[in-house]
């Protein structure tokens, strides 16, 4: 290791150790790394220049946090909460059940876990805590798991910025998502329903039958968003940045014109609250570009690489172990920082190793979401703590049974790839 690496790392690790945002921990690190090698700082800027004119895809990143902020306003986020309502809350632990499902809708208008949990995540909360059965803990718990969804089901943001750095398909890597995200949906309901029947938890008075069709029409435009992205994108009519502007666009149509939920006022604090939001990711990957040309002078992706396939590591040993990697990681980092910085290093191995890179994609990313719930650093629940005002210990309770049901999908994703990669290839995926 280089005295310059060296320096960079102690900088990177002290100043984000001491509190300081991982955005500014990192920039202020590739300026000392640049520093000691006499580099000027017009390197930086000429990296970061050359990273964002080379990468069109990022434009998808603010759009689509447009288009969820959009669809959190006004009476949206309600009407798709009505219908699942009259769709599954009528079993046993209905509003668990109803959370879960409002998050496998919305993931596919938003790409973010925070928006997730913050905006419709926020509502459902005060559902189950009003009903009487659920603690503030368990109500906040499932919806924190529950919002670890969002970026897994299409569109996703961490999915564009995995394709920025890795260069795969993010029309693939978001069909890759579909089925890993209906599946985490699907093990959240089973551990619901089981701790629904421990803990004795009264059936909720079901909706009617006859009015799920009119919920189901009050519901379904904003129901139309997933639709509309995935047709644009695999239908060859729009590319995944274009798709993003389809759906900020229409987000936009739907509050304002057809629900009339959303005014000039709301909308001026929307935009302004989406590029507060769109900036700091903003910050995080100008970050990583720079201390990635660091890591790509220092040669580490090509000595990890070769050191690792010079064990004989077989490709499943990899796979598990990078993930434990991630979990760990996963406790005291954001996803974001793991996926520009991390996850990098890593991908000439699977390279090396013939790991199809959807599938490691699709797996690195719900690792990173199972991150955002993870405590000390679990991002999500801070966010609906603060919402919320739920204490955090109560959150932290509840938390580990979602957290186990979700580590053991993503075990069950890492051992069986099949499940990542069916839908990609019948629509032509080779891999």
């Amino acid at each position: 290791m280089t005295l310059a690496f060296a320096l960079c790392l102690l900088t990177l690790f002290g100043l984000a150790g001491i509190g300081m945002p991982v955005a500014y921990s990192i920039l202020t690190a590739s300026f000392v790394y640049l520093a000691t090698n006499g580099q000027g700082v017009g390197i930086a800027g000429k990296v970061l220049m050359d990273g964002l004119y080379n990468s069109f895809i990022l434009l998808a990143v603010p759009l689509f946090i447009v288009a969820a902020n959009i669809m959190n306003a006004g009476t949206i986020s309600e009407r798709l909460l009505r219908f699942c309502v009259a769709a599954v809350g009528r079993f046993r632990g209905g509003l668990g059940h109803v959370n879960v499902v409002a998050s496998l809708i919305f993931s596919g208008m938003s790409g973010s876990a925070v928006a997730d949990a913050a905006g419709i995540g926020k509502i459902i909360i005060g559902m189950m805590t009003r009903s009487g059965q659920y603690s503030r803990g368990y109500a906040a718990a499932i919806t924190a798991a529950s919002a670890t969804i969002g970026p897994v089901i299409p569109p996703s943001i961490p999915m564009v910025l995995y394709a920025l750095i890795s260069n795969s398909s993010i029309g693939f890597l978001f069909l890759g998502g579909i089925v890993p995200g209906l599946f985490m949906g699907a093990v959240l309901m089973a551990m619901n329903s089981l701790i629904s029947a421990r803990r004795g938890f009264a059936m909720e008075t079901p909706v009617p039958l006859r009015d799920l069709p009119g919920h189901t029409v009050n519901a379904f435009p904003a129901l139309l968003m997933p639709a509309i992205l995935l047709y644009g994108i695999y239908g060859g009519v729009t590319t995944p940045t274009e798709a993003a502007a389809v759906a900020a666009a229409y987000a936009l149509l739907l509050a304002g014109l057809f629900y009339r939920a959303l005014s000039i006022g709301a909308l001026y604090r929307i935009l302004v609250e989406s590029a507060r939001s769109s900036a700091a990711v903003g910050l995080v990957i100008g970050g990583a570009l720079i201390l990635n040309y660091v890591v790509a002078s220092e040669n580490i992706p090509n000595l990890v690489a070769e050191a690792l396939v010079g064990l004989d590591v077989s490709p499943i040993v990899f796979l598990l172990g990078v993930n434990i990697l991630f979990l760990v990681l996963g406790c005291i980092l954001d996803a974001t920082t793991i996926i520009l910085v991390i996850i990098p290093l890593f991908l000439p191995t699977c390279r090396e190793l013939g790991i199809d890179l959807i599938h490691f994609g699709v797996v690195a990313v719900i690792n990173c979401m199972i991150g955002l719930i993870t405590p000390p650093y679990g991002i999500l629940l801070f966010v609906i703590n603060a919402v919320t005002q739920i204490p955090l210990r109560e959150i932290i309770g509840e938390i580990w049974a979602f957290l186990g049901v979700l580590i053991l999908a993503l075990l069950v994703l890492v051992l069986v790839p099949d499940i990542v990669l069916w839908l990609p290839r019948m629509f032509g995926y080779p891999g």
